[in-house]
C-alpha cells in the first residue's frame, strides 16, 4: 500500500506529507463525495456527468457565475455564432448572393442584434448544462476551487466565505486562460483579448491582431466580414499555428487575402502605445531586428495563445509540482503524483481543444471505476472555422518528412467536386497522407466547405487503422462534398481519381 501511494520520483516534502496523512486517507468515513471536479468547462462538466452516470456522488466547483467554462462563455460557442452570422452578412453585403440570383438592397449591419443572438446561444447552452447537472444529481458548489488536502476541496466564495467538501477523489479540470503579452496591457476596450473581441460595441475601422493562429484567424475573419480593415502580425512564416500542414496554410492565406485580410508574417511585436484615438504597434523582422515598422489601428487584439490555468489551486501544498509550461504532470490514467487527484484538459499535456478535454473526462471517470483508459492524441481533430473551413487529423506532410516516414499523397480539388460546384464554393482541396508500404492513413487535411464536419470521417477511419483503399471502396452519397474525401483516398490508393 505504501508503494502505491508514493510516486516514483516524489519530493521529500510530498513523502512526509503523505505518510503523515496516511491514516486519514485510508480510514476516513466522513467523505461527502466520491469525486469533486474543479471546473465546469467541456472537460469538467462532461466528466461530472459521466461520473454521476457511473454512480458516483459528484460535486462540481466552479468560480464563474455560469457553467461551461471558456468554451461556452467566451470561446468556441460565441465565436462560432459570430462567424456564422457574419458570413451571412458578408454574403449579402459583398454581392455573393446577387451572383446567385438573390438581389438584396439596403443591407445593413445591426451589431447589437448580432451580439444579442450570440448571447442568446451562450445562455441557452450554459443553462442547458445546469439542467443536466440537476438531471444527473450533480451538486454545483460556487466558488474558486482550491485543494486543501488530498481528500478535500475548499470553494472560496466572492465574499470571502468558504465551503469545504471532503471527497474520495479530485479531478482538476480548470482549463486555460489567455496568455498575456509582455509590455502590453489588455483593457478589453481598445486593446482586447479574444474575450473582448467577442463583444466589441462597434466595428473598428482598423483592427490589428498579434498572432495568426486559429483564434486570430477566426476573430479576424469575423471583423473583416463586418467591415474592418484587418492585419495579422505573426512571428511564424505561415498562418494557422504550428501543427497545420504547410500546403494547407499557404492555400488558406491566399484565400483569406482575397477576402480582405492582410498578413505580416515572420514579424514580432516589440511594443504598443496608445496615442490619442490611435494605437501604434512597433514590429520588427523576426530574423533581422534592423528592419522595423510602426503600424496604426483603432483596436488591437492580443491573440498569442493560451496557458494552463493552474495558479492558486493548492497544488504545491499537496506535493504536485507543475512543469515548465505550467501544466500538471499526469500518468497514462490521468493521475497526478497524488494517486486520487486527477487532471485533464488544457491544464495537462496535449492539444488545448474542448473535444480532447471531453474525451479525457469520460475515460478518466471510467478508469476510476476500473475501466480501460485509452486516448490516441494523433486521432484528435483540429478545425479552423473560417470560410472555407480547415480541418485536419494525424500527421502533416512536414511532420512525416521530419520523422523519416516513407509516405504517399492523395489529393482532390473541390473545383472538381459536383456539390461544391453547384454551391459555388470551390476553394480548397482534400489531402490524404498514407504509409507508402501499407496504405494505412497517417493524416488527412481538408480546406474547403464543411471541412469541420468531413474531418470526422477521417478521424474514425484513422482511429480504426483504415487504409486509403478502405475509404476509396466505401460508397459515398452523390452529390456531396464528402466525395472529395473518397476521391483523395482513391488518389493515394491507386494514383488516379475518377473525376479529376
Amino acid at each position: 500500500m505504501f508503494q502505491k501511494l508514493l510516486s516514483p520520483k516524489p519530493s521529500l516534502r510530498y513523502n512526509k506529507w503523505i505518510l503523515s496523512n496516511l491514516h486519514y486517507r485510508l480510514y476516513s468515513t466522513s467523505d461527502q463525495a466520491d469525486i469533486v471536479v474543479i471546473g465546469s468547462g467541456p472537460g469538467g462538466y462532461v466528466a461530472a456527468i459521466k461520473a454521476a452516470q457511473l454512480g458516483m456522488k459528484t460535486v462540481c466547483v466552479e468560480k464563474n457565475p455560469t457553467l461551461g467554462g471558456t468554451c461556452l462563455n467566451v470561446g468556441c460557442i460565441p465565436s462560432k455564432a459570430l462567424l456564422n452570422n457574419s458570413h451571412y452578412y458578408h454574403m449579402a453585403h459583398s454581392g455573393d448572393l446577387a451572383e446567385r440570383g438573390i438581389e438584396t438592397d439596403g443591407v445593413k449591419l445591426n451589431l447589437e442584434k448580432l451580439m444579442g443572438q450570440k448571447s442568446k446561444a451562450v445562455s441557452a447552452l450554459t443553462g442547458g448544462i445546469a439542467q443536466l447537472f440537476k438531471k444527473n444529481k450533480i451538486t454545483w458548489v460556487k466558488g474558486h476551487g482550491k485543494i486543501t488536502g488530498a481528500n478535500q476541496v475548499t470553494a472560496i466564495k466572492d465574499d470571502g466565505s468558504t465551503e469545504v467538501v471532503n471527497t474520495k477523489n479530485i479531478l482538476i479540470a480548470t482549463g486555460s486562460e489567455v496568455t498575456p503579452f509582455p509590455g502590453i496591457e489588455v483593457d478589453e476596450d481598445r486593446i482586447v483579448s479574444s474575450t473582448g473581441a467577442l463583444s466589441l460595441k462597434e466595428v473598428p475601422k482598423r483592427l490589428i491582431i498579434i498572432g495568426a493562429g486559429v483564434i486570430g484567424l477566426e476573430l479576424g475573419s469575423v471583423w473583416s466580414r463586418l467591415g474592418s480593415e484587418v492585419t495579422a502580425v505573426e512571428f511564424l512564416p505561415f498562418i494557422g499555428g504550428a501543427a497545420i500542414d504547410g500546403e494547407v496554410a499557404k492555400s488558406l492565406q491566399k484565400i483569406l487575402t482575397k477576402q480582405g485580410l492582410s498578413f505580416k508574417l515572420g514579424n514580432k511585436v516589440t511594443g504598443a502605445q496608445k496615442d490619442g484615438s490611435v494605437i501604434k504597434i512597433n514590429i520588427e523582422d523576426a530574423k533581422d531586428s534592423s528592419k522595423t515598422e510602426t503600424l496604426e489601428c483603432d483596436v488591437l487584439l492580443v491573440c498569442v495563445g493560451r496557458r494552463p490555468y493552474t495558479e492558486n489551486l493548492g497544488l504545491e501544498d499537496v506535493g504536485i509540482e507543475k512543469d515548465q509550461k505550467g501544466r500538471i504532470p499526469v500518468n497514462s490514467v490521468f493521475q497526478t503524483v497524488v494517486p486520487n487527484i486527477y487532471a485533464i484538459g488544457d491544464c495537462i499535456h496535449g492539444p488545448m481543444l474542448a473535444h480532447k478535454a471531453e474525451d479525457e473526462g469520460i475515460i478518466c471517470m471510467e478508469g476510476i471505476q476500473g475501466g480501460p483508459v485509452h486516448i490516441d492524441y494523433n486521432c484528435v481533430p483540429s478545425v479552423i472555422y473560417t470560410h472555407p473551413e480547415v480541418g485536419w487529423v494525424g500527421k502533416s506532410e512536414e511532420a512525416l518528412k521530419s520523422e523519416g516516414v516513407d509516405f504517399k499523397i492523395g489529393k482532390f480539388p473541390y473545383m472538381a467536386n459536383s456539390r461544391a460546384k453547384t454551391n459555388n464554393e470551390t476553394d480548397g482541396f482534400v489531402k490524404v497522407l498514407a504509409d507508402k508500404a501499407t496504405d494505412r492513413i497517417l493524416g488527412t487535411h481538408i480546406i474547403g466547405p464543411s471541412a469541420g464536419e468531413l474531418i470526422n470521417e477521417a478521424v474514425l477511419a484513422q482511429e480504426y487503422g483504415a487504409s486509403c483503399e478502405d475509404i476509396a471502396r466505401v460508397c459515398h452519397a452523390h452529390p456531396t462534398c464528402a466525395e472529395a474525401l473518397k476521391e483523395a483516398n482513391t488518389s493515394a490508393y491507386c494514383g488516379k481519381t475518377i473525376n479529376f
